[in-house]
């Protein structure tokens, strides 16, 4: 039986965060590369998060210090971090 790879044109390609721009204490407006546009709320996600490590971008001044890594939303060296797909639908409370 002989085996063949198929590749696609169509073929799905993982969205990358561009553009991030702070507007308010937890809120971010972001712009990913297929020109999509997203305003993320992180407020009620810190708020409830049960982990200290996480709790602790409660303070604006820490939350405000992020980055674009590799097309992902980065705090600190991956301290914290989201799936791409949460960010991309608004949805990171779950």
């Amino acid at each position: 039986m002989k085996f063949t790879e198929t590749i696609l044109d169509d073929e799905v390609k993982p969205v990358k965060v561009v553009k991030a721009e702070l507007l308010s204490d937890f809120k971010i407006f972001l712009i990913f590369d297929d020109s999509h546009q997203q305003i993320v709320d992180f407020y009620d996600f810190l708020r409830f998060s049960k982990h200290e490590s996480t709790r602790k971008f409660l303070n604006p001044a820490l939350f405000q210090n992020f980055s674009i890594v590799n097309g992902n939303l980065n705090w600190n060296d991956y301290e914290m971090c989201f799936p791409i797909w949460d960010l991309y639908i608004g949805n990171i409370v779950k």
